[in-house]
């Protein structure tokens, strides 16, 4: 899916601004009557200050009114959303024009054309934040019947991070020509020397025109070729490198009886991307993952879209060494993956399947509470939404040079028997969708062993989970060392010709906290836990990369070992550093981005 821009053909608005807002039962054919309001786009559970609306279950209703621009007969108007978690249904007039289920992708809707001689036009969005065992992320629904006989709906997350709903990110309102572009696909490839590339554009358009015209434009806007038959050939291109991006552009113009019907300019880079003898390779150099999990997660925002912290967020993430980061446990927003193409900076891209592990809790169930276990996949029917979601990921985000590497799932049962038969046609699925067929992973939960995971066969990278010194073997780093090391060991020996990277790695660590032992919690703790796990890491020679869990302390749902969120971070949930921040900055300083584990 394009991403909108303006351009001599289209003209883009903004709907972002502050909307009525009602949770609960409302008809879309009557105006939403209310004198509560709601900043679009932003989760309402942190804008909000009662408790009960915090966390309300249901249906939450926005609603707004914009002046409808003049189009000539040949244009049409789409109102287009970046994101509304998790169920968006939406109205103009009171008239139903779509719905879209999944609450990290952008969709948009053409609006009916006898609304156009409209001055003005009632937009309407419901917004369900419901989570079942059919829907990605996975939630356990259930009602409670209240004191007075009410029902109330809530969701006890199958995922260790807080369930943040609302309209997420942009909403624009944009014209375009009925015959217009719908979608362009770049596909760039190197020569082995790196001497020559080969662009190829593919351009769909909703009917044929006489004439496709592509150019393709270098960073400071001069002209490099135009393409020939969808294609060209560029001596001496400058490459997409990690940390030192560069971005090329190919304006794409549809033409019909000697006049511009439609265009449209995407950015694009050129880099090449493959696995081999357990190396990953970035333009034929062996590359080494130095990162973060992360979450869209800040004061007030919550989930919301918030462009200041995703750049203070890269430009903290490049000052310490840092190259990369996984968009976990879901597709982050279009804004963050068009900045880290800007900046270079290596992203793993990752649907929104996360608690696809009936048993699943934050502490590998050390704290479960008896339930009687049922297996994962005769359990959750999350199949077509998983195919669905891994379709929309990649029509978003094919074209990023930033993206190396899909994730089809975090932490899922795999060691479950039905596993394989629910991932091999979805990893299959995964690799053919994408134009560029980046390698596939699936991140490895630490119950998932070598002698029981069914399912890393299939995959070009092990991603692995492991909290040994955490949630194993908590605050005795001799045998979290011992015990780590053993397995990844394990994993190399089972697979010699896969790389092995550490997708999650970290400690709970409160700031100013200090002992003179190994007490966990404390800076200290954190220090000394890193350290051993990094000696080990150096240790595995198919090792490429580590990635810190987590980027920043964030807010998670209500539990015992959770105060007041998740105090993993390197940065605490303001972005001010632990100690620990100065350790990294020396060790990932000192790590190249190329050639650390060469062979």
């Amino acid at each position: 899916m394009l991403y909108p821009i303006s351009t001599k053909s289209r003209a883009v608005h903004s709907l972002n601004g502050v909307w009525r807002f009602m949770q609960g039962a409302h008809s879309p054919q009557e105006v939403l009557s209310t004198n509560e309001v709601m900043v679009v786009p932003t989760s309402f559970n942190d804008v909000v200050v009662d408790k009960d609306k915090r966390s309300y279950i249901g249906d939450n209703w926005y609603e707004t009114e914009f002046s409808v621009p003049r189009l000539d007969s040949k244009e049409e108007l789409v109102i287009r959303f970046g994101s509304v978690t998790h169920h968006g249904a939406i109205y103009v007039n009171g008239q139903f024009l779509g719905e879209h289920k999944g609450g990290f992708t952008p969709f948009e809707f053409v609006v009916p054309e006898e609304l156009y001689q409209e001055e003005t036009i009632r937009l309407t969005v419901c917004v369900n934040n419901e989570l079942n065992y059919t829907t990605l992320p996975v939630g356990n629904y259930v009602e409670e019947v209240q004191e007075d006989g009410s029902v109330r709906k809530k969701v006890l997350e199958n995922f260790d991070f807080y369930n943040y709903a609302g309209i997420h990110r942009n909403v624009h309102l944009y014209t375009r020509p009925k015959n217009h572009i719908k979608d362009i696909i770049v596909t760039t490839q190197l020569s082995e020397d790196l001497s020559e590339a080969v662009v190829k554009v593919d351009v769909q358009s909703v009917t044929p025109v006489e004439e496709v015209r592509m150019t393709i434009f270098a960073e400071d806007k001069k002209v490099v070729g135009r393409l020939e038959n969808g294609q060209l050939h560029i001596q001496s291109p400058r490459l997409w490198e990690v940390l030192d991006a560069y971005l090329y552009s190919v304006r794409v113009e549809l033409w019909e009886k000697g006049e511009l019907v439609d265009t449209y300019t995407e950015s694009f880079g050129i880099r090449s991307v493959k696995v081999e003898n357990g190396q990953f390779f970035i333009n034929q150099k062996p590359f080494y993952f130095k990162g973060f999990g992360k979450h869209e997660d800040t004061y007030i925002n919550g989930r919301g879209l918030n462009e200041a912290a995703n750049l203070i967020d890269l430009n903290l993430l490049k000052e310490i060494g840092a190259n990369s980061f996984r968009t976990s446990h879901y597709p982050y927003s279009e804004e963050m993956m068009r900045l880290a193409d800007r900046m270079g900076i290596v992203v793993i891209d990752e649907v929104p399947a996360v608690g696809l592990f009936q048993q699943f809790s934050a502490a590998l169930d050390l704290l479960g509470d008896g339930e009687k276990q049922r297996n994962t996949w005769e359990l959750m029917q999350t199949k077509e939404a998983h195919e669905q979601v891994i379709d929309e990921l990649i029509a978003r985000d094919k074209n990023h040079p930033s993206v190396v590497m899909w994730v089809v799932a975090n932490e899922p049962a795999s060691h479950e028997d039905g596993a394989r038969a629910y991932f091999k046609p979805l990893i299959e699925r995964m690799r053919e969708t994408d134009p560029q067929h980046r390698p596939v992973t699936l991140v490895n939960i630490m119950m998932a062993t070598p002698d029981k995971d069914q399912v890393m066969d299939l995959v070009d990278v092990i991603s692995l989970n492991r909290y040994y010194g955490w949630y194993v073997h908590h605050g005795d780093l001799s045998k979290a060392e011992k015990g780590l090391r053993e397995e990844l060991l394990r994993w190399q020996s089972l697979y010699p010709d896969k790389p092995i990277l550490i997708t999650e790695y970290g400690a709970d660590t409160l700031p100013g906290l200090h002992s003179m032992w190994d007490i966990p919690y404390t800076e200290g703790y954190q220090i000394d836990y890193y350290t051993m796990n990094h000696g080990v890491f150096d240790e595995i020679s198919n090792l490429v990369g580590e990635q810190v869990w987590n980027f920043a302390d964030f807010e998670t749902n209500v539990m015992l070992i959770r105060v007041k969120g998740n105090h993993k971070g390197l940065f605490s949930r303001n972005r001010e550093p632990k100690q620990v921040v100065r350790e990294f900055k020396k060790r990932w300083l000192a790590i190249p981005d190329y050639h650390y584990k060469s062979k």
